[in-house]
């Protein structure tokens, strides 16, 4: 691990070692766990170790690995990750000697899915089955649930034998665990459901199972759920007591977790506010005497010590921090925290990859989980480039392009860089979008790159340059509607930018992410006012509640009233918001739904006019394709925000391609399909890479 001081001044409490069980961590941060789609297979496991090798010498106090499953009944994916047999052992060799040599600490994550899981051979507690992945599970009998606890133990000393450091017992997110723990699943009347100790009887057997196997010294963590957010969930004095029950039988710590993946209430996007959940992990605070462990929503080292100075808790976990920034640590102990790469929570290239087979990485960070392979190679004669536009794509491409040692110069038409990052950044609940346009105007600075803003590039001003690397970006589409150009239409960039003024009454033409996003910036306070920069109104907003006797801290939403009056319009006649991400598309979805937005889908635009929006509905034949008027709507609007897609700036195509310049093309300029930072980003970075 890279060397740091005991105790920066600025983050003194987050520089402080802490001991958990045989082991010392040389600060208070942990990288929680994530599955990154590198476990399942050992031709991956070169490529794991460096992943958390590279965190490790970026100076996390203790990484916690993917779930690893302890029995077949118990796996996430079909031949997923497995802790059974010692060719386990020799496979996460690989992973702890990596990380080991880079000086840092690893625990690997037992963990059981339960009905989570996404193979028919799948089991859990109860019969309900799961409603976020297909399969009918087992009902665990007897046996199993003996044999399943037997595995845990043998798990947790393969995982020693492993070269791990400790061991953490998942006991949250909806996974077997927690599945006995909470009545919501837990639907048993035998000694393994029903009371209190009885759901919790699998969980203290487990613990002394696994103490059983390993050495005193040797730390056993438990993710215990603090708050379940389903019906029926636990209480907090169920919570307490099984606190207290782990601790007797031998947790050396407590890692609080937040939430199921099936609950209604959102708790890692972006528009959830930073910190929302210590005070879950702070209510522990008076039950147990060993390491709290609080988690979700912190990811800067502002807030980390913030927490840890005037909360009780004793670590912060943070997991996609790590992923969007590997040196977060590093940086923080050097005073460089304007430096650091931060999460933004938009779980694009994280959770929206794992959940549909993917190998995870990070949108602000295309280098994550590809670290042997997209590697930024010190050049050995450095090149003249230019970066034209300064949108994501662009960011990204001169940064990367100067970290290699070239002479970047960055043109920008407007005045400010960001692009539709800036655009974004505006949209109620996407402020962190800010941070990464604070990193990449930092890296600017940092790196040497000539910005020229207000500045469009020709042909002549780019013949200087040995490589040119397009990233113009889009426009906004306007569609062929008759009375497009009526004084009440506007393209959703006037909208938001606040070039154009809105009325009370607004029709938004699109339901993909931009009209999902528009939607809520009309219906939305932003600013200060803004849900997500008030605990309390997003407390009220997704229903929940401070009353410990409440089993899952669950009551009933209560949105503010809506700012405007607002109808979002689409041609196609299929549910809108199909195309949102995988784990945050139904946030966006019970967002507006919450502040009433009409959704009206199957629309023809035909015309618009003084009246407002004249809208036609069609039939068609399925038989024949023919297409019957079935009904006409006019609505009655004061403003129309266009979110009919975008079109490519390419003006420089030609010219470029006339004069013999060598040139990429990255980002929306390349293709201007729903806006895809994560795509611009990865193709910025990736044009310079290969840059020699």
């Amino acid at each position: 691990m890279t060397d740091t001081p005991a105790a920066p001044t600025r983050y003194p409490n987050l520089f402080r070692p802490l001991t958990i069980g045989g082991i010392t961590l040389p600060n208070r941060s942990v990288m929680g766990s994530m599955h990154t789609g590198l476990e399942d297979r050992l031709k991956h496991a070169d490529e794991l170790g460096e992943f958390y090798a590279e965190r490790a010498r970026g100076g996390v106090g203790l990484i916690i690995t993917g779930g690893i499953t302890p029995i077949r009944s118990g796996d996430l994916m079909p031949m997923g990750a497995r802790m059974a047999t010692p060719l386990s052992v020799f496979h996460h060799r690989k992973v702890t000697d990596a990380v080991h040599e880079a000086g840092g600490l690893i625990a690997m994550q037992i963990l059981h899915a339960g009905r989570y899981g996404v193979t028919p051979f799948k089991a859990a507690p109860g019969s309900a089955p799961s409603p976020i992945h297909p399969f009918k599970h087992m009902r665990m009998t007897e046996s199993m649930i003996r044999r399943t606890i037997r595995a845990f133990g043998r798990a947790a000393r393969l995982a020693r034998r492993a070269g791990y450091d400790a061991v953490e017992i998942m006991g949250g997110e909806g996974y077997l665990i927690n599945q006995f723990l909470c009545a919501h699943t837990n639907d048993r009347t035998d000694r393994w459901g029903g009371s209190t100790a009885n759901r919790q009887r699998f969980l203290i057997e487990v613990i002394d199972e696994i103490r059983r196997q390993v050495p005193r010294e040797f730390p056993v963590i438990l993710r215990q759920s603090v708050a379940d957010f389903v019906q029926n969930g636990q209480t907090f004095e169920e919570i307490a007591l099984m606190a207290r029950r782990a601790e007797r039988h031998g947790v050396d710590a407590i890692n609080t977790d937040i939430g199921w993946h099936e609950a209604r209430v959102p708790t890692i996007v972006t528009s959830v506010p930073r910190g929302a959940f210590v005070k879950f992990t702070e209510r522990l605070r008076d039950e147990v005497s060993i390491p709290l462990i609080a988690s979700n929503r912190i990811n800067t080292p502002e807030v980390a010590e913030d927490i840890l100075t005037h909360r009780r808790v004793d670590a912060v976990s943070m997991a996609r921090p790590f992923l969007a920034d590997a040196d977060f640590m590093v940086k923080a102990a050097a005073g460089r925290a304007e430096e650091i790469n931060t999460c933004i929570g938009c779980n694009q290239a994280c959770l929206d990859h794992i959940f549909v087979g993917k190998k995870v990485s990070c949108l602000v960070n295309p280098r994550a989980g590809r670290e042997t392979r997209l590697v930024l190679s010190p050049t050995r004669a450095a090149k003249k480039v230019a970066v034209i536009g300064a949108g994501p794509a662009g960011l990204s491409a001169a940064v990367a392009s100067a970290e290699k040692g070239h002479k970047v110069t960055l043109f920008e038409s407007r005045d400010h860089v960001g692009g539709q990052f800036a655009i974004a950044a505006r949209i109620p609940g996407k402020e962190e979008f800010h941070e990464s346009i604070r990193y990449f105007r930092t890296q600017l600075a940092v790196k040497g790159v000539d910005v020229r803003l207000n500045t469009r590039a020709s042909v002549e001003d780019l013949k200087e340059f040995d490589h040119v690397i397009l990233a113009t970006g889009v426009t906004p589409r306007v569609p062929a509607i008759d009375g497009v150009d009526h004084p009440s239409v506007m393209t959703y960039a006037e909208a938001v930018r606040g070039e154009r003024e809105i009325g009370h009454r607004v029709a938004v033409l699109g339901a993909g992410g931009i009209g999902f996003d528009v939607s809520e910036f009309l219906t939305t306070p932003t600013g200060a006012d803004s849900p997500s920069l008030n605990l309390k109104e997003w407390e009220q907003e997704w229903g929940v509640t401070e009353d410990l006797e409440t089993p899952g801290f669950l009551t009933t939403p209560r949105p503010d009233a809506p700012l405007r009056e607002v109808y979002m319009i689409q041609r196609k006649a299929s549910r809108q918001g199909k195309s949102l991400g995988k784990t945050s598309g139904w946030v966006h979805r019970a967002a507006v739904k919450g502040k009433k937005v009409e959704q009206i889908s199957g629309a023809t635009y035909e015309k618009i006019d003084d009246d407002g929006l004249h809208l036609a509905f069609y039939e068609e034949d399925d038989k024949t394709g023919e297409k019957t008027l079935k009904d006409r709507r006019v609505i009655a609007v004061d403003s129309i925000v266009l979110c009919t897609g975008q079109e490519s700036v390419k003006d420089l195509v030609g010219p470029l391609e006339a004069a013999g310049i060598s040139f990429d093309i990255v980002g929306g300029a390349d293709l201007a399909a729903e806006l895809d930072a994560k795509r611009a980003i990865r193709q910025g970075t990736e044009a310079a890479a290969k840059i020699a």
